[in-house]
């Protein structure tokens, strides 16, 4: 087969540019994230060989090469892992095969500091293209195990790279770098150097359990170069805390996630008694781009004595906390466990319920030790992990317990349920909420007004799990949650002089309007009623109780549900000049008509001013401008 050239992705150069062109302040890291991709080619030979004895593929001493040439300034990782086909490396290096790669691209150039970026990069999973950022061309010879031919993959990230096939390919991965040239004012990122790659391979890559090994020849400033292993192969897991530092538990965290920053939190747990395992979780310290995609991979690492068995194991933590990255280690587990069995295992539900509960207690911890740390937790994450509370009844105390809400008796701090209760005054028995696209569009709300003049407190929920879990949960402490744009709210008996006798008075004062407008709007309203929670706008669109919200209608036909139209209920505002001076006109006149337009024009800015748009906006914008005429 002759030799082939082709030209990266879009997305795939403008990634190398961005590599080349140096948006990292430590180099370094290139080699950890080519002895990650090694460790895991190890990792799925092994599992390969395990399920498939047939397999042709030699697995008797799995491991990582690192070979320096000084005299040609080239550095090569080597694996004799699983390797990868001639389709597999056009598919896997020549593109970018991650959804959100537009997204991805656009954040990484608005990053603001270099700390971002890397962040960034380190999120979207490229290791292999962290190469080229010491290296003019780099060079990919590999042969899948069980395969007799091999490809060669040559690019020095320009545009375009080379596939050839090859018949003398040894099983397994190796990339070489031809490095750049030297500089000679910084000798401590040179790359031919052995005391270099020894200090950058214990920094990053000591925990990886398969030998790390030096080959080559020494220049004569260096040390003896004859294979040596590099790294200590201990399972950090394994090990009690007081033996591993916090750089150790960091950098297992980036060898596993492909996270360039550190996490937020580290969990460890030791199970020991029928069934023993080891767990070591972290949190990251921010949110994956591709959290809420559908195609999102979340698991963790399931180990059995020490063998790798699988990534993204779902099963071990419920959906919820898919942002949980770390390593399982289970003693009594199959080798030869599969995702179907996993599914029916005892010991993996027992496993789930432990993991579960030990991650909600590490956020409880959090949220009452490290304020700080805390919202940073939440910022990040609060929007998957309110999902529990609607999926996880059996938790469902814990999750809510380490969770909070913006509230209208705070600018920028949350509350919890536990504190919102606690400074509910004397005669209040509901917690009070409002859901909606953005704080802002809530802030305006006109269901916010009367509530706002009397002070009283309510949650302001933005997400939109917002719209389910609130039904799920309905209550905390024998206290209703309520939103205030459902059903009848009288909040009279709270600052309002008005007394029975006068509203009784206003009822039958506006009752005929009231009905004359239900006449004529009842295509899309239910009910027309003078309202107690508007102060300042005319009117506004209300919900009965156990009616669906507009936005989550929405959410359930996005969903592909058949959801039938709901009709809502129209509140007037019997203060407004406009509402009194309309409920005057109707009594005075016998030719209604006109009155009609100004029914439907109070109908839309009910509609507009919770963020909706008018069936006809057309006419809506026919009809505000004859009004507006008039009055010049």
């Amino acid at each position: 087969m002759p030799t082939e050239t082709f030209e990266f992705q879009v997305e795939a150069r403008q990634l190398l540019q961005l590599m080349i062109h140096s948006v990292y302040s430590n180099k370094d890291v290139f080699l950890r994230e080519l002895v990650s991709n090694a460790s895991d080619a190890l990792d799925k030979l092994r599992l390969a060989a395990l399920r498939d004895d047939t397999l042709d593929a030699d697995v008797s001493d799995l491991h990582i090469e690192l070979e320096i040439d000084k005299d040609a300034r080239t550095l090569t990782v080597r694996d004799n892992g699983i390797g990868m086909s001639y389709d597999e490396v056009g598919q896997l290096i020549g593109t970018i095969a991650n959804s959100g790669t537009a997204e991805f691209l656009r954040e990484l150039r608005e990053a603001q500091d270099t700390a971002g970026a890397e962040g960034l990069i380190g999120q979207f999973g490229v290791g292999f293209y962290s190469g080229f950022m010491v290296a003019d061309e780099v060079t990919l010879l590999t042969r899948r195990a069980g395969e007799q031919r091999g490809t060669r993959w040559t690019s020095r990230g320009e545009g375009t790279y080379t596939l050839d096939a090859v018949d003398d390919a040894p099983q397994g991965t190796s990339v070489t770098l031809h490095l750049k040239p030297a500089d000679p004012d910084n000798q401590l990122h040179d790359y031919t150097s052995v005391w270099t790659i020894k200090e950058i391979v214990k920094r990053y890559s000591d925990f990886i359990t398969w030998p790390i090994r030096l080959v080559g020849e020494a220049g004569e400033d260096d040390e003896a170069a004859g294979p040596e292993t590099l790294n200590s192969m201990k399972a950090l897991w394994a090990r009690s805390r007081d033996e591993v530092s916090d750089e150790e538990y960091h950098e297992l965290y980036k060898h596993i996630s492909h996270d360039w920053r550190d996490p937020l939190e580290t969990i460890q747990l030791q199970a020991e008694g029928t069934f023993e395992y080891q767990a070591l979780l972290f949190v990251p310290s921010h949110a994956p781009h591709d959290l809420f995609n559908q195609n999102f991979k979340r698991g963790l690492q399931l180990y059995v004595k020490r063998v790798f068995i699988m990534d993204d194991c779902e099963e071990l933590l419920p959906p919820y906390l898919r942002f949980v990255k770390g390593v399982v280690d289970a003693q009594d587990l199959s080798l030869n466990v599969s995702r179907e069995i996993l599914q029916q295992d005892r010991h993996i539900r027992m496993m789930q319920r432990r993991l579960t509960k030990k991650v909600l207690s590490s956020v409880k911890s959090m949220m009452t030790g490290d304020a700080e740390r805390y919202a940073t937790f939440w910022r990040e994450f609060g929007a998957v992990l309110k999902e529990g509370l609607v999926t996880d009844p059996d938790n469902r105390d814990a999750v809510l317990a380490v969770t909070s809400f913006a509230t209208t008796h705070g600018d920028d701090g949350t509350v919890t349920l536990k504190q919102y209760v606690e400074r509910m005054p004397d005669g209040q028995d509901d917690i009070y909420y409002i859901t909606g696209e953005s704080r802002e569009s809530i802030d305006n709300s006109p269901h916010m007004e009367a509530f706002r003049e009397r002070g009283i407190e309510v949650l302001l929920l933005t997400d939109p799990v917002d719209e389910v879990w609130v039904d799920a949960v309905g209550e905390y402490e024998g206290k209703r949650l309520r939103s205030i744009t459902k059903g009848e709210i009288d909040l009279a008996a709270r600052g309002d002089d008005t007394s029975e006798d006068d509203r009784e008075k206003r009822a039958e004062e506006y009752a005929g309007l009231l009905g004359w407008m239900r006449e004529r709007l009842e295509e899309d309203i239910k009910e027309v009623r003078l309202s107690t929670r508007l102060t300042v706008s005319p009117a506004c669109l209300v919900a009965d109780a156990n009616d669906l919200t507009p936005a989550l209608e929405n959410m359930y036909r996005a969903m592909g549900q058949e959801v039938p139209r709901t009709k809502r209920i129209l509140e007037l505002n019997p203060d407004h000049v406009l509402v009194k001076g309309l409920n005057e006109a109707y009594g005075e006149r016998e030719d209604r008509s006109d009155l009609s337009e100004t029914a439907e024009l109070l109908y839309s800015l009910a509609v507009l001013a919770e963020g909706g748009r008018p069936k006809d906006p057309a006419r809506f914008v026919q009809l505000m401008a004859d009004r507006l005429e008039r009055t010049l």
